[in-house]
């Protein structure tokens, strides 16, 4: 998949889920969303889910150079099926090259993972 298509289905992804995630969250459950939260515009709708909900909230940043992520993905890389999708260098810098961290103007409660 290329990542204009990863974008429409990622955005369609949300819009399909917000009024459910906002539901479980007013009936006081614990949710955990693995979603690209890369650029600030992205988060803004992590925003939205908290300030509909008035709900406590973390937001986990794994801080990483480039080389140790894409150590990491060779590592994972070497246990998968044959014919398992890899995320390759040209797709991860693809990526990231859009990547803003989380700025302390955005009030999240943000959890920092530093990785080296």
């Amino acid at each position: 998949m290329d990542i204009s298509s990863f974008v429409k289905y990622s955005s369609s992804l949300r819009e399909a889920l917000t009024t459910h995630i906002c539901f479980l969250l007013s009936k006081g459950l614990t949710i955990v969303l693995d979603f690209p939260v890369n650029t600030r515009t992205q988060r803004a709708w992590f925003r939205e889910l908290i300030e509909w909900t008035n709900v406590a909230h973390e937001l986990h940043y794994i801080d990483a150079i480039d080389e140790v992520c894409k150590r990491q993905l060779r590592e994972r890389s070497e246990n998968l099926a044959e014919g398992s999708p890899f995320t390759s260098n040209a797709e991860f810098e693809a990526i990231t090259k859009y990547f803003q961290a989380p700025s302390d103007d955005e009030n999240s409660n943000v959890i920092r993972h530093q990785r080296t």
